[in-house]
């Protein structure tokens, strides 16, 4: 029970990542918000979490959706402890030049703008509570480039670097901000970030370049987001935490 009597929002948590970390936190303690453009995925999330948990649909590339989304978490909760930032999305891996600006566009809406309307709506409601924790889902992307990803590659190193800045900033007011980095996981972009169809060769491709042998699962990056957004990490901020078996050493 290592986040009892916390409250926490986690974007994209109606699949993959988010998921775990919306099931990592309910069952550590937490009343979460799962909040994601799928209402139905969100709705059968919370309704698996139990009665301490909510759905919210919310587009993360709107600034007053994510407004909206934040104050119906107050509003069911009583306050808001921790945001995670996990909803993203890629181009298919393909030569840069076969992106067009739509696509690049899209993905810095999600991964970026996102952050931005979070911060906007969260650190004012975080002032007034004496502090606040922010998690940032960033990616190896932004620290070791996959070829194919240059336009991905280039939001998730925004991630990365943003994670960082705010977290020197927000200091004074108590508030930490984290990232972590996942390496490629089995999620529902891994077609995507791969390029090809997903047969076992061609994740033997990809796992061959990972030290320790396999793809991220959702329960390592909830984990990792699990200790971040615990006390017992009251004194972290700022990091950019790898959990990627070795992928960018």
């Amino acid at each position: 029970m290592r986040l009892q009597g916390k409250t926490a929002l986690v974007t994209g948590a109606a699949s993959g990542f988010g998921k775990g970390i919306a099931e990592t936190f309910a069952r550590e303690g937490a009343k979460v918000a799962v909040v994601d453009l799928n209402e139905a995925g969100a709705q059968a999330v919370a309704a698996e979490l139990g009665g301490d948990a909510i759905a919210i649909a919310c587009d993360v590339s709107k600034g007053d959706q994510v407004e909206a989304a934040v104050q119906a978490a107050r509003a069911a909760f009583g306050r808001l402890d921790i945001v995670v930032n996990n909803a993203g999305w890629t181009n298919p891996n393909r030569p840069l030049m076969e992106t067009d600006e739509a696509t690049y566009r899209k993905i810095l809406d999600i991964n970026v703008m996102s952050i931005f309307h979070m911060t906007k709506s969260c650190v004012p409601v975080w002032r007034d509570q004496g502090g606040g924790v922010m998690i940032n889902v960033g990616s190896t992307a932004g620290i070791r480039p996959r070829p194919g990803l240059t336009w991905y590659n280039s939001s998730k190193g925004a991630v990365n670097l943003m994670s960082r800045s705010l977290a020197v900033e927000l200091a004074p007011d108590k508030i930490r901000v984290n990232c972590i980095a996942p390496v490629m996981g089995a999620t529902g972009l891994l077609e995507q970030f791969m390029g090809v169809p997903d047969t076992p060769e061609n994740r033997e491709r990809f796992i061959a370049t990972i030290p320790m042998g396999r793809l991220s699962q959702p329960r390592d990056i909830a984990n990792a987001a699990l200790y971040l957004a615990s006390d017992e990490a009251d004194f972290i901020t700022g990091v950019v935490l790898e959990v990627d078996g070795g992928r960018t050493i």
